[in-house]
């Protein structure tokens, strides 16, 4: 059952820091350096639990449903003008985690309490309603969530939604996607139970609208109370934890994933998805770009790979929406050309950064640095997750091996067309004339 929370001569690399990401506190900072997870992930596949037969959401389908990087966006946005106005208070996300998976109720009492707000729960969320209410509508879906309901809806495997949150919160946020509503076989709310998450009574009640053994369900949840919620029910539990660092929280569920890029339903007898190519996700094409800055140089001293700084004003949230892990694609610079590209988006561990960062690598030999030009970038697709190294020389293997792939998927057509992208072609018009 998948329960949708609805949550030169060198080589020359560039980096792109952001501010920190409160509202990604707790997803792992992985960077460069990993494991190779699909040979991992592919041991496994003879391990995992007997055949599922339905699939609930319980994830966050919307980066919003809790404080999330789409909430960011929305609550973060009505916290952070509501306390500076009411209180004086600045809103810096710090009981983030604390809301994750809870209920609204539970949620504002987390804030009220960690704020020491002079006022009761019940207020807060009363003052706030309004202010949220025209915007949940609005709200985009986490990357790789239309991807998945669309592949279960298409392979007739029967889904449901099963939130912490109430039927009308729920109603409005899937109420803009077209076919959302109707790809779930149940939807149901915390208003409908006795118990809200980490007791198991909504993940029962969804089992039993269905029509299912709950040991035949499938649940994708980001936060712990659901992880826990999903066990205590009997069922499959996959965990996409929604803030950064935290996945070694969730000991509880059967597998822990970095995004939904990297759910594998054929690692619990559901359909594969057929849209992997040589290696690589095609993600929607997406762009962010600006001068390049002078970094820490640790690339060139480290790595054996020039780097550079580029500035993410204007972008911040653009980074912030996106999942950790290693994308590809074409690089414009003003002066020089389009070149092929493979970039890490995340925290880095091996450096142990403090904030997101974003580190394209430009797959050609530069004879002198570019401080100072315009650098776009076009995101086209997607390899792999962030995952930890054991050792320096690891990472730096890693790297070019990431480079190799992105390399050869470049040429296919799915990709290579977008090289002549009007973002990127608009910046060599310019630059030359």
């Amino acid at each position: 059952m998948v329960r949708g929370r609805v949550f030169g001569g060198s080589l020359w690399a560039v980096e792109l820091a952001t501010e920190p990401d409160q509202a990604n506190v707790g997803r792992d900072r992985l960077g460069w350096a990993g494991l190779d997870w699909r040979i991992e992930q592919a041991a496994q596949s003879n391990l995992r639990q007997p055949r599922i037969s339905c699939s609930l959401l319980s994830f966050p389908l919307y980066a919003s449903l809790d404080l999330t990087s789409g909430f960011d966006k929305v609550i973060n946005e009505a916290l952070k003008n509501f306390l500076v106005k009411k209180y004086g208070i600045q809103w810096d996300g710090r009981e983030a985690h604390r809301a994750v998976g809870k209920t609204p109720s539970e949620a504002a009492a987390a804030i009220v309490a960690g704020y020491e707000l002079p006022c009761t729960s019940e207020d807060l969320l009363k003052e706030l309603s309004p202010l949220l209410s025209d915007q949940w509508s609005n709200i985009s879906p986490l990357p790789g969530a239309n991807r998945l309901i669309n592949h279960l809806r298409r392979h007739g495997t029967p889904m449901a939604l099963a939130s912490n949150s109430p039927k009308s919160f729920i109603e409005q946020k899937i109420s803009n996607h077209l076919g959302w509503k109707e790809s779930f076989s149940a939807i149901v709310s915390c208003d409908e139970v006795g118990a809200a998450k980490p007791s198991p009574d909504i993940f029962l009640e969804t089992a039993k609208q269905l029509n299912v053994e709950p040991s035949s369900c499938l649940v994708i949840e980001d936060s712990i109370p659901g992880a826990t919620a999903g066990k205590a029910a009997g069922m499959s539990v996959v965990a996409v934890p929604s803030l950064p660092k935290q996945s070694h929280l969730y000991t509880m569920a059967d597998e822990v994933i970095n995004s939904l890029f990297d759910f594998r339903p054929e690692l619990w007898g559901l359909p594969p998805f057929d849209d992997w190519i040589e290696e690589t996700l095609p993600v929607d094409t997406w762009h962010i770009g600006g001068p390049v800055i002078k970094g820490y140089g640790r690339g060139s001293k480290v790595l054996g790979i020039p780097t550079a700084n580029l500035s993410t004003e204007g972008f911040a949230d653009r980074v912030s929406e996106y999942p950790s892990g290693v994308y590809f694609g074409w690089a414009g610079l003003s002066k020089r050309g389009i070149y092929k590209m493979v970039m890490s988006i995340g925290w880095n561990p091996y450096f142990d950064n403090s904030e997101k960062t974003i580190e394209p690598w430009l797959l050609h030999d530069f004879e002198e640095d570019f401080y100072g030009e315009e650098l776009r970038l076009v995101v086209v697709g997607y390899i792999r997750p962030e995952a930890n190294f054991p050792s320096l020389e690891s990472l730096i293997a890693k790297i070019h091996d990431d480079r190799r792939v992105a390399e050869r998927a470049l040429e296919l057509p799915i990709y290579s067309k977008c090289r002549d992208d009007p973002y990127l072609t608009s910046l060599l018009q310019n630059g030359s004339g």
